[in-house]
């Protein structure tokens, strides 16, 4: 009987961190983005604003942060592109490895201000083209920032109203961690 005890007692660990291991699931996680089911970037040919031919796979090898909107762009839509420009230049020497993307998903024009104010983002004519699939529901789409991996897929959405801190964690984390980008 004590045999059989030690017997049971010895594998208990073994068993403990099988069922573990198999059936638990932790409820906290590290990264503040919600991973999504990664969706490469279609080839397909856009425009700048101002007619410029433009294709995402220019920016193919960097990550990117998308936000998606309307030309006439709202404060919600100002405050995203404020947010992007903030979280990049927070990456420090990191910085290179990120680009910023605007998908204007309507005809509206930008005013020229949006283009001084967040030089260095691409502004692109999106709208009825098949990529805005890519990132969701037409109704919830221009609530998130999205994160693009430098090999083209769309891999990551941020909250509405998000924390610019956490953002600059999650993607600092990445490209700390990443050698692609």
């Amino acid at each position: 009987m004590k045999l059989l005890g030690i017997g049971a007692l010895a594998l208990l660990p073994v068993v403990g961190s099988y069922l573990l291991y198999w059936f638990w699931v932790p409820e906290d996680h590290t990264n503040y983005g919600t991973l999504i089911e990664a969706r490469p970037l279609p080839h397909a040919p856009l425009t700048l604003v101002g007619g410029k031919p433009f294709n995402l796979q220019q920016l193919r090898g960097r990550w990117l942060l998308v936000v998606i909107d309307s030309g006439a762009c709202s404060p919600d839509c100002e405050k995203k592109l404020w947010m992007i420009r903030q979280v990049r230049q927070a990456q420090g020497e990191e910085l290179r490895r990120v680009e910023r993307v605007w998908l204007i998903h309507d005809s509206r024009t930008p005013d020229a201000r949006l283009g001084q104010d967040y030089a260095g983002t691409w502004f692109v004519e999106a709208q009825a083209e098949p990529i805005l699939e890519l990132f969701g529901p037409q109704g919830t789409r221009r609530n998130h920032i999205y994160l693009v991996d430098p090999l083209g897929n769309v891999m990551m959405r941020f909250p509405e109203n998000p924390e610019p801190r956490r953002i600059i964690r999650d993607l600092g984390r990445l490209l700390k961690y990443s050698s692609v980008g």
